[in-house]
């Protein structure tokens, strides 16, 4: 167990070694890999911001009713009591017009605006909750509630998030494909790279399997340093999607002064960032692993072809 242990060790210091010795072409490979990781964890953090704003503002589907402005308080109280009654609503409140301006003073930062009104534009209202939630009740329901008289226009409040949750759907699948795209791109940097550490190692090569080195001895400094490859671009590929995110967010800072919300893009999380220091380092790992297996292959036990 020491023995092996050792082997692993010795490899590991070999492997930093020969990193330090070619501190250009390893920064190269680790910039081009970094690039390749990038692209892909910046758009999947931004498909889950998006994803999050979205879910946290359309939790419950909601049906707004906005009555005519004619409307007087019998009409009113006609259209609460058929909605008491109606078997497709679980609950419902009444929005009158006044507090419907005040909700708009007080939450958009329009406070100028809105006391320059000569008069309140906004009718009064009813937001409903529908006991089925599926877009074809919503919608079936909605298109009900707009028949009854005194009521001018009804609003399917989540209607805009199921049409921005199918569009993260295309967005992930586009993540998806970009991020195998690159992946295979990050196997062929290592495959590639390995393919000539071993073209100008193979006379050691072959002087280690002579004296009775086995190919798992051989392999395992390759793949050590396809690992560390990997994780070096990732840990670049992070901090270049921290930077970014930060300056995202400093510039929404000014936004979110103007208009008095809190607008902020959230930095990857630890899974996250775990799964992609875990990824990269594996798909070096595997790229070494394809490229040692393949050109061992090739080297047969001899004496050394150097002069």
């Amino acid at each position: 167990m020491k023995v092996w242990l050792w082997q692993h060790v010795e490899s590991l210091r070999s492997t930093l070694v020969r990193l330090a010795r070619t501190p250009l072409s390893a920064l190269f490979n680790i910039g081009v890999i970094a690039i390749a990781l990038a692209m892909p964890a910046g758009l999947h953090i931004a498909l889950a911001n998006l994803q999050d704003h979205a879910r946290s503002l359309a939790q419950d589907p909601q049906v707004s009713l906005f009555l005519a402005l004619e409307a007087d308080p019998d009409a009113t109280a006609e259209i609460e009591a058929r909605l008491k009654k109606h078997p497709g609503v679980r609950s419902f409140r009444y929005v009158p017009r006044d507090q419907a301006l005040a909700d708009l003073k007080a939450g958009t930062g329009l406070a100028d605006v809105v006391d320059s009104l000569v008069q309140n534009p906004l009718p009064d209202a009813f937001v409903v909750e529908a006991q089925d939630a599926r877009p074809q009740a919503l919608e079936a329901l909605r298109t009900e509630l707009g028949r009854w008289p005194n009521i001018a226009h009804v609003q399917l409040d989540s209607v805009w998030a199921q049409r921005l949750e199918a569009g993260l759907k295309l967005g992930r699948l586009a993540v998806s494909i970009l991020g195998a795209v690159f992946a295979f791109a990050l196997v062929a940097v290592t495959f590639n790279t390995i393919r000539l550490q071993i073209l100008t190692r193979r006379d050691e090569i072959e002087v280690a399997r002579l004296i009775g080195a086995t190919d798992a001895f051989i392999r395992r400094p390759f793949l050590y340093f396809g690992a560390l490859q990997g994780l070096g671009g990732a840990l670049a590929a992070w901090a270049i999607v921290w930077f970014a995110v930060q300056a995202v967010n400093g510039g929404l800072a000014e936004l979110s002064e103007l208009y008095a919300a809190r607008l902020e893009v959230r930095q990857l999380g630890a899974v996250e960032s775990a799964v992609l220091l875990a990824v990269s380092a594996g798909l070096g790992w595997l790229g070494s692993w394809l490229s040692v297996s393949r050109h061992l292959s090739q080297i047969q036990p001899g004496f050394p072809t150097g002069k």
